[in-house]
């Protein structure tokens, strides 16, 4: 068996191969291509016939070569950065150079691949991630568009809350594209042309941001609604999270998507007092999506809420209260993605 780690950038990969042991048997630079990812398929081809990779970047820089070799027919995983840093740190020879990260990554596929996330064709969730990404990155340019339309209204007319709609609201948007200074004066008048101007860029991504979430919600309504049946989740909120999750069935148990997430409690205990801590060693973006979903449940299921409840009167915090309710959410998240799995539409690029 063949074990090859890939430390991926944006214009060179940098892979290092060990056998079962753990010894170096050979290594690989070249650059960020299509011609690039056909040379390390040769290059890992005459290594030996058994090969397992780990891509550190699998979904970022490394995208284009982990789908590469999974259309080989390549056993590929994704591996997480922070998974490897441990391992650098307390290697032998300290340093950071690109061959000895991907050194750590192969050594770490060698010690735990049956516990990692395997990557797959891409499939709808493809589609998903890419649409999800876009619309966050809009809903935030539309929040700061609106904190900056804040700012100046301030500036004109501090009590502008009285007389305008919310700004959030299509009549809030409608009246700042024709909003006039109450006050004369050339510099009022140019910060009301600077409200005019800017309320036309809130406006347009606002309208971006209400697309891609109809979009979405018609890709998750299609594949991914049985993630529904969960209190917190909604259709986009589906599409995230199957954006995060997918393609294919890449978490063998509940056990190793919590891990993935960063929600399975790590024991911080010391002088017979025992606690467990948030391990933020996971996928950031799917733990904040089980934050909300959490908060949610708190809210408007008494079950949850008599869980959180009965956890605080065992001595411990609030907030360790929701770090627990987290690893049930995961469970039962990945229990409806084994439902989800049975009606994927057809592959993207089969579909295309």
């Amino acid at each position: 068996m063949i074990i090859i780690g890939v430390d991926a950038h944006k214009r060179v990969h940098v892979a290092l191969a060990v056998d079962e042991a753990g010894r170096e048997i050979g290594d690989w630079r070249g650059p960020n291509s299509a011609d690039g990812w056909i040379s390390l398929a040769q290059w890992a081809l005459s290594l030996g016939t058994e090969r397992r990779w780990g891509i550190e970047g699998a979904w970022s820089y490394g995208r284009g070569l982990a789908q590469h070799l999974v259309a080989l027919g390549e056993v590929v995983y994704d591996v997480n950065p922070r998974w490897t840093a441990l391992g650098r740190r307390s290697a032998r020879k300290p340093g950071k150079t690109d061959q000895l990260d991907a050194r750590a990554v192969a050594l770490f596929v060698r010690q735990e691949a049956p516990n990692l996330p395997r990557v797959h064709s891409e499939d709808e969730t493809a589609l998903l991630d890419l649409l999800t990404t876009e619309r966050e990155s809009a809903v935030g340019e539309s929040t700061r568009l609106r904190n900056q339309i804040h700012a100046l209204l301030m500036q004109v007319d501090p009590e502008y809350q009285t007389r305008l709609p919310a700004l959030t609201s299509h009549a809030g948007l409608d009246a700042l594209q024709s909003y006039q200074s109450p006050v004369p004066g050339a510099l009022q008048e140019e910060r009301a042309a600077a409200i005019r101007r800017v309320a036309r860029r809130l406006q347009l991504a606002s309208l971006e941001a209400n697309e891609l979430k109809e979009r979405i919600k018609r890709l998750a309504e299609a594949s991914f609604s049985p993630l529904t049946r969960l209190c917190g989740i909604n259709l986009v909120t589906a599409g995230t999270l199957a954006a995060i999750l997918g393609p294919g069935n890449r978490f063998a148990s509940d056990a190793q998507l919590a891990a993935y997430a960063g929600v399975a409690p790590l024991e911080t205990s010391s002088a017979g007092l025992v606690r467990h801590r948030l391990n933020r060693g996971g996928n950031r973006r799917l733990n904040a999506v089980l934050y909300r979903i959490v908060l949610t449940q708190a809210h408007h299921l008494p079950q949850a809420r008599a869980y959180i409840e009965r956890r605080a009167s065992e001595g411990k915090t609030r907030r360790e209260a929701h770090r627990a309710l987290r690893r049930f959410v995961i469970r039962a998240i990945w229990r409806l993605w084994q439902e989800c799995q049975q009606v994927q539409q057809p592959n993207v690029g089969q579909a295309a």
